[in-house]
């Protein structure tokens, strides 16, 4: 339905602008290539509705909270469609992460139930158990890649409370590799498409890294089917984890799910349930270990409720501050840094009118470390949250508004299915590490978010102190 004409847009007043310094032919590719948090960080100061070029093609950079609501709840007029989510269909399936608004509502239909809260204490109890092998594992003073360590934890966790399955330490680490080379690399296509299709060096590792991982989740599902099938013996069971679930589900004509929904939403799991996870845990050990007295605030927190064993989900109600870490960490560093949409129609942002098929980016990132929302906004201060929560969202315009603005795991029908396994997952973990170990940065060491899909630090080297 048209808006009213006596009634203003929901932007009016917003501003759009441009980003200087693009280059005729590249325009701002080499900023965004080696230091896209930098360009992105400068972008508010040009316009609430940022155009920028990626090569020649304009692309439009949401600043402000409402035009990030307008478009992430707007999946008719602002898809996930285009060039970029084109090519992440052909590497990821057409699953949860990449379908368009057409399929969106039957795969969300088809995969909530194996979301719901009793699954999801089910699945806590798998990360407790995966987190106690992993702290017991580290030793006093030796220096750890902890971004690596992380992620075999979140590998171990995901495999077992998503697909009832493990993973040998040296097939976690393959993976880690390959989906490693797989971020940079659709992060580099989507940029330069042009390029991925000669056969260079990195377009050859990122092949094998896709069939890597594409492997990988083809064994997690047969290992799982014969696992299934050696249980049940004919018995009907219930749904233990999502695999199961979706194994296990049935259309209204009775029909199974096709292999190939199976495959799709599998590999997206793989990759939202370990790498996302991963990358935040591993921003809030570096924030940590650069802030010693939150440090300390936050090991007294856990010390005191969990007394040297592993964090449950029962836990997590006397951890607040622990919860306020891993808010901020996802304010300054979200995983899902760069969120794509194309218009399906012609449309206005910000006074802009924008053709059909136009991008529009959304990024976190930018949003928020608004300093109007988020006053020093580059500082870690999990404090900040404990305000809002004192006062009330709804009595609180500049809280309530910073709420709106916070969006690290998307919004709308679009907002990640998996948000609440997430936040129990990387509470448990810092709340379990806080109690028993202190970090601290290697000397010498500067840490560097990666160019890739998902916002992660290069290398996070640390040294691990039994307490």
């Amino acid at each position: 339905m048209a808006p009213s004409q006596d009634r203003p847009p929901a932007d009016s007043g917003l501003r759009a602008g441009r980003a200087p310094g693009a280059r005729p032919l590249t325009g701002h590719l080499t900023a965004l290539y080696r230091t896209p948090l930098t360009f992105l960080d400068g972008l508010p100061r040009h316009g609430d509705l940022v155009e920028i070029r990626v090569g020649r093609r304009p692309v439009f950079v949401l600043c402000h909270p409402a035009l990030v609501r307008r478009v992430l709840t707007d999946d008719r007029v602002y898809d996930r469609d285009g060039a970029s989510y084109e090519r992440s269909r052909r590497a990821m399936g057409n699953g949860l992460a990449t379908c368009p608004q057409a399929d969106h509502r039957a795969q969300r239909r088809l995969m909530q139930p194996a979301f719901r809260p009793d699954h999801l204490t089910r699945y806590a109890a798998v990360m407790e158990r995966a987190i106690g092998e992993t702290a017991d594992g580290w030793r006093h003073g030796r220096e750890t890649d902890l971004g690596r360590e992380l992620f075999l934890l979140a590998t171990k966790t995901a495999v077992r409370a998503l697909f009832g399955a493990d993973l040998p330490p040296a097939e976690a680490r393959e993976l880690h590799d390959a989906l490693d080379t797989f971020l940079k690399g659709i992060y580099r296509q989507s940029l330069l498409p042009w390029a991925a299709r000669l056969p260079t060096p990195g377009n050859r590792r990122y092949a094998r890294a896709l069939a890597c991982w594409r492997a990988h989740t083809t064994r997690l599902i047969g290992t799982h089917r014969a696992h299934a099938a050696e249980q049940t013996a004919g018995r009907a069971t219930a749904p233990r984890n999502v695999l199961s679930h979706l194994l296990s589900v049935r259309a209204p004509d009775g029909t199974p799910v096709a292999d190939s929904a199976v495959h799709d939403q599998s590999t997206t799991l793989v990759l939202a349930g370990i790498e996302t996870t991963a990358a935040a845990l591993a921003w809030a050990c570096h924030l940590l270990s650069h802030h010693p007295g939150v440090e300390e605030e936050l090991y007294a927190e856990a010390h005191g409720v969990l007394g040297g064993r592993v964090a449950t989900q029962d836990d997590l109600p006397r951890l607040p501050l622990t919860a306020r870490v891993v808010t901020e960490t996802l304010r300054l560093y979200p995983p899902a840094w760069l969120i794509p949409r194309s218009t399906t129609e012609e449309t206005e942002l910000a006074g802009r009118r924008l053709p059909a098929g136009t991008t529009v980016v959304f990024s976190p990132y930018v949003v928020h470390r608004r300093g109007d929302l988020y006053p020093e906004p580059a500082r870690f201060l999990p404090g900040r949250w404990a305000a809002d929560e004192a006062s009330g969202d709804a009595d609180d315009a500049a809280g309530s508004l910073r709420q709106r603005a916070y969006a690290p795991f998307g919004l709308g029908a679009h907002r990640c299915i998996g948000e609440a396994f997430a936040l129990t997952e990387a509470t448990m973990v810092l709340a379990t590490l806080a109690a028993r170990w202190r970090l601290r940065p290697v000397p010498g060491t500067v840490v560097r978010p990666a160019a890739r899909a998902v916002l992660s630090p290069e290398r996070l080297p640390m040294y691990l102190y039994e307490r």
